[in-house]
């Protein structure tokens, strides 16, 4: 039985990832650090025969090395995300975002594991050509952005330099059940849930292309099971836009809210740190892995139900750098 390390897996994505590879008969190794600032660990070593948890840091040479070394593939989605967070705690993200991406690199280059690596479509800032190849100029417009690029390039610096066998997946905007509210579609849902008169949100008037977290799985196994790729990049994406309002709208229809949406100035960024606009062109990785995705409006309801099944979760979770 084949083993993979899927760094980050106890967070939203990477759980889910975590449930994929468990169901495909793998053992899953799991690496993230104790503590979870936004969610719960959605994860549990007993309830999976063949799943074993580490509750370390990334940053940890010894111990990405060890857990490496036992494993057959590394995915590595652990990373802080937050981009408010970045501009607040820029070098915890530097260490985290790089550093722990080089840990990666260097561990599957030693052992001479193949990997997996998780950029962002934030790292080409606001669109200038639509929709977005993988060519498109990267700008940076956050630190977080800018810890992404550092360790993207530094993955195709590996595979240049030192033939490692590393793909990189950009996913634009993901979605679905567990994802944190500081993420704009599920800070809308709970609060709609909340029964607040007024959902606060920040910039409404920004475009995003959004992918569901099952989707996004598919595309990972996709690359995990193929032998193309190596020392790429791939847009993941949906090739549709939608503006945050319109999202808000869409609920509201359709689940016959009352309220109204507000900017709260908390919650929006510095105007040269926003991006306008991201737009997936996903044309290389449909065309060379074959990859298809969910209709978004089924998806989204899809998320509202869940959250609507465990408000307890998220019922006292306030918005929060």
């Amino acid at each position: 039985m084949q083993k993979i390390l899927i760094t980050g897996g106890c967070g939203f994505i990477g759980s889910h990832l975590v449930e994929f590879f468990l169901k495909k008969k793998f053992k899953v190794i799991v690496l993230d650090k104790k503590g979870k600032r936004f969610s719960p660990n959605w994860l549990d070593n007993h309830k999976y025969k063949n799943l074993k948890i580490h509750l370390n840091n990334i940053v940890n040479k010894n111990t990405v090395q060890k857990l490496v070394k036992n494993s057959d593939f590394v995915i590595h989605l652990a990373a802080l995300i937050s981009i408010p967070h970045s501009y607040i705690k820029p070098f915890e993200h530097l260490k985290t975002n790089i550093i722990g991406t080089f840990n990666i690199l260097e561990a599957c280059k030693k052992y001479n594991k193949k990997c997996i690596i998780t950029s962002s479509s934030e790292t080409y800032g606001s669109g200038k050509i639509f929709p977005m190849s993988e060519k498109h100029p990267l700008n940076a417009q956050s630190p977080y952005a800018a810890t992404k690029i550092g360790g993207d390039q530094l993955a195709l610096s590996y595979n240049k330099s030192f033939d490692l066998k590393v793909k990189i997946i950009r996913p634009f905007n993901c979605f679905g059940p567990r994802q944190s509210t500081r993420a704009v579609i599920p800070t809308i849902i709970t609060q709609m849930l909340n029964n607040k008169d007024v959902v606060k949100i920040g910039n409404s008037e920004t475009f995003r292309d959004y992918t569901y977290v099952e989707d996004l799985c598919n595309a990972y196994w996709l690359l995990f099971k193929s032998d193309k790729g190596f020392g790429q990049i791939f847009n993941v994406g949906a090739k549709k836009t939608y503006k945050i309002k319109n999202i808000f709208h869409i609920l509201k229809k359709k689940l016959g809210y009352k309220g109204h949406l507000k900017a709260e100035n908390k919650r929006v960024r510095p105007k040269k740190s926003e991006v306008d606009k991201l737009h997936c062109d996903n044309r290389l990785f449909v065309r060379q892995f074959k990859w298809k995705h969910k209709n978004f409006e089924q998806s989204i309801f899809k998320t509202f139900e869940w959250y609507k099944k465990n408000t307890k979760i998220f019922k006292d979770i306030e918005y929060k750098i």
